[in-house]
């Protein structure tokens, strides 16, 4: 199959190239410790909580300490859940590290530690000095506890507040149900590859069983219904029939990114991106995902409609997992209804995931409510331009140039003078308080505020090399007012 795409500009062909692995500080490594020997030396309340996690790892956790802080006699006089502790009432020595697979001390001293260090290094045994990382080979991260399925996080032992505020945020996203997914995965996997070629098929069943993960605990005839589901991908034959998701990035922060979104991004094979897609989104996508760009832009060299269909097209009639990925919500001046057309006239599955649209990330980063209950009763998003670049002829003005109305300007920069003379002639006050931002809820964001009159005069002082916002209401007098302190301030009516 041969695919050919414009690619509208040299400058972001970059973003469209595999990205390498970057530099890691440490090399995440999950190890097996099940029946092994570890050796903890010192009976302190920092040695206990190490002590209780190798044996929840299924460890025999040997403890050199001549006393216990009583927190660690606690811990022993109880049964540990996986594992077993094994007292040694003596230091510890050289002798210990003898088939001991780690080696953990609470040293008082720094000459402590690096003599445990250095037996231990002798002794071939990886050694971890607690709250000492000039002496350590390892560390421990903080860890999201959803066994089998383990998250840890690491920061080198840098910041370790930061990986443990790290954990709180992903305690959030994961519910405690994926254990119980996680042991199913377990218990079909075998099944599962005996039914399923490696590849397509089995990623199509995998992906289908991670969605199935984030709505709900599993039911009792949850193995009976997926190898069900495989049963059918097996009868779809080798290749099978792809799919095309729709997806929102958003105005460009990878915040504002839904957990929908970024699943789907995970989940793909290839990834159509438009030209204003941060950096920072497709760097949630998954590493192997071929990216490629179809940049669309107004007043440059873009990729046409008719090729992005076809490529659509061609790639899930190939069996691939196809992302569009489209910039602020894929349903607001997107053209996702044609896209979804298309596909659907040409038998291809499509789903959607919404995105934050770039006026209520304006709304946000402005603190202003859009239907604030002073000032407007109702919102309105206009494109500015028509196909051809210039302003619609069917647009009904009288209505847009409502007072109790918010509206939103999408793509208007070009066409704003225009715009200013449309509302005037159809009855709104040349002083109503509009607002134009440039690259919203992105790097180089910056706002002008003033009145409808000065609309074009204002347009030309942004710029019109980036995508801009119009808002038009009395919604914005309140940002007009505070710019107009700034520039008292600054001496700057463009405030960043």
């Amino acid at each position: 199959m041969n695919i050919t795409l414009l690619q509208p500009s040299r400058s972001r062909r970059g973003q469209a190239r595999q990205q390498r692995m970057a530099p890691l500080a440490t090399l995440p490594v999950f190890y097996k410790l099940h029946g092994k020997k570890v050796l903890i030396a010192g009976g302190s309340e920092a040695a206990a909580w190490k002590a209780e996690l190798l044996a929840a790892a299924g460890a025999e956790v040997h403890i050199h300490a001549e006393r216990l802080d009583p927190v660690f006699a606690e811990l022993i006089a109880s049964p540990p859940v996986s594992g077993s502790y094994i007292w040694h009432d003596s230091p510890w020595s050289a002798d210990c590290f003898a088939a001991m697979q780690i080696a953990i001390c609470d040293a008082e001293t720094d000459g402590e530690a690096q003599a445990f260090y250095c037996a231990a290094r002798a002794a071939g045994v990886a050694v971890n000095v607690i709250d000492k990382p000039d002496w350590c080979e390892f560390q421990f991260g903080s860890i999201v506890n959803r066994s089998p399925a383990v998250i840890s996080i690491s920061t080198d032992g840098a910041a370790p507040i930061l990986g443990q505020a790290i954990r709180r945020r992903i305690e959030t996203l994961i519910p405690p149900a994926l254990a119980g997914w996680a042991q199913l995965a377990q218990t079909i996997r075998n099944a599962v590859n005996e039914r399923l070629l490696p590849g397509p098929q089995r990623r199509a069943f995998w992906e289908s069983f991670v969605d199935r993960v984030f709505d709900a605990e599993p039911q009792q005839d949850a193995v009976e219904d997926l190898l069900r589901h495989s049963n059918e991908i097996r009868a779809r034959g080798s290749r099978g029939q792809g799919r095309v998701t729709l997806v929102g990035a958003g105005p460009g922060d990878a915040e504002l990114l839904t957990l929908k979104a970024v699943r789907a991004l995970q989940a793909a094979d290839v990834i159509l991106f438009d030209d204003l897609v941060s950096a920072d989104v497709l760097e949630l996508a998954r590493r192997e995902a071929k990216r490629m760009l179809v940049g669309k832009r107004g007043g440059r060299e873009s990729c046409k409609q008719d090729d992005i269909n076809a490529t659509m097209v061609a790639l899930a009639r190939a069996g691939k997992h196809v992302v569009r990925l489209k910039g602020g919500d894929p349903m607001i001046f997107g053209r996702a209804g044609e896209e979804i057309a298309m596909l659907e006239n040409n038998g291809i599955a499509v789903s959607v995931v919404p995105g934050i649209t770039s006026a209520l990330a304006m709304a946000s980063q402005l603190g202003i409510s859009l239907t604030h209950r002073d000032h407007a009763q109702s919102v309105r998003f206009v494109t500015g331009h028509s196909r051809d670049g210039s302003l619609p002829s069917d647009l009904d003005w009288s209505g847009i140039a409502d007072a109790k109305t918010t509206t939103i300007f999408y793509m208007g920069g070009r066409t704003a003078s225009q715009i200013a003379v449309k509302l005037e002639l159809n009855g709104m006050n040349p002083a109503t308080p509009i607002v134009i931002c440039k690259s919203v809820a992105r790097d180089g964001f910056s706002r002008w505020s003033g009145a409808l009159a000065d609309l074009a005069a204002g347009t030309a002082e942004m710029g019109t090399s980036e995508p801009v916002l119009i808002g038009v209401g009395p919604v914005f007098a309140a940002q007009a007012v505070n710019d107009v302190a700034d520039v008292q301030a600054s001496g700057r009516s463009c405030q960043s």
